[in-house]
């Protein structure tokens, strides 16, 4: 009975979802521009503007594999790009976002032969720092608005909101690397956590204790401490290329720096990414590019050069990692990798 009642609410989510997305598709986009004035921006492209886009684009793809490498030693870059084009292409067709995407990395690294505590460390690091980048994009954006004399209400809101967790989790993550007693704290109340979860879902007992979170602490202590920094730069280059695509878009499709100013274009993308990571629908579909949308018209975006930009902007973002991860996902065979992998 409990699988039936849940179920049918993962089967209502779903719907909503799609229901959500075609109401913005529909009804929502058109409403701010008609689609045949959008189209015939995007025909106004030439030569120079589709280069751009496609050097910004493959900008953005390339980074896609440098944050794993930092944090997986003997990785390899075509590696990386493979398991992060697969894994990300997987959160945009199977249901369950990112938790999908991340079993995706699991089971494909696994094929090569890394160990499941060194891949489970490092797809944990790569998704503390996207997240806290995200987090933190926000407060920047806030900042360099206010020092150029703009305000936007939403945006002071929730970059207080998001540096407000982005703080509290940093505080939190440090903590626990610098204290042993603290991470056995931490393990405890998670191990308690757990329980009570299995004990809902009917499940067996727990099949870890506090002292993972000790040794979890230890490992992650030991590559933090050499690979910092490498992680830090690749997240940032990896976050901002993607920023780069909207820009890229927003300037060869005619959203010029006197409607659209660079700092404005960062702060509704920074904005409306922090919004877009909440699962409501598959990679934020529907969500970030009404909100996009909303948010550069209001800063004085011409409607069709906007919707127009978001659209391709969008298209830029997920099409080419969905072909290129379905396409190479299904390469990965069972090789051991050529060096004895950390962790």
């Amino acid at each position: 009975m409990l699988r039936l009642v849940r179920n049918r609410r993962r089967l209502l989510r779903r719907v909503a979802a799609i229901a959500f997305v075609v109401v913005v598709f529909v009804i929502v986009l058109p409403r701010v521009a008609d689609y045949r004035d959008v189209w015939d921006v995007v025909k106004g492209l030439d030569a120079e503007s589709i280069l751009v886009l496609v050097v910004a684009t493959i900008a953005n793809l390339a980074t896609f594999g440098p944050p794993l490498m930092s944090v997986l030693p003997g990785l390899g870059y075509w590696r990386s790009f493979v398991v992060t084009q697969a894994s990300t292409a997987s959160t945009y067709i199977a249901p369950g976002g990112a938790a999908v995407g991340i079993a995706a990395m699991l089971v494909l690294l696994r094929r090569w032969g890394f160990r499941t505590s060194a891949v489970g460390l490092a797809v944990a690091l790569t998704g503390l720092w996207n997240q806290l980048a995200v987090l933190g994009f926000p407060a920047v954006a806030l900042a360099l608005l206010t020092l150029t004399g703009g305000k936007n209400p939403l945006l002071q809101t929730v970059a207080v909101i998001g540096f407000s967790i982005f703080a509290a989790a940093v505080v939190a993550f440090a903590v626990t690397l610098a204290s042993d007693r603290f991470a056995q704290r931490v393990g405890g109340w998670l191990h308690r956590l757990a329980q009570w979860g299995y004990r809902i879902a009917r499940r067996g007992p727990v099949g870890w204790t506090a002292e993972a979170v000790v040794e979890f602490r230890a490992r992650t202590a030991e590559l933090l401490s050499r690979r910092w920094h490498g992680l830090t730069l690749a997240t940032l280059a990896g976050q901002l290329t993607v920023f780069g695509v909207l820009l890229a878009s927003l300037r060869t499709l005619g959203v010029s720096g006197g409607e659209v100013s660079l700092i404005e274009a960062f702060a509704a993308w920074s904005l409306i990414r922090l919004l877009g990571s909440l699962p409501i629908t598959p990679g934020g579909i529907g969500v970030i590019e009404v909100g996009l949308t909303t948010l550069l018209v209001g800063f004085g975006g011409s409607q069709a050069e906007v919707v127009a930009a978001v659209l391709v902007y969008r298209f830029l973002t997920i099409v080419p990692t969905l072909v290129l991860g379905l396409v190479l996902g299904p390469t990965i065979r069972r090789r051991p990798v050529l060096s004895t992998p950390e962790g």
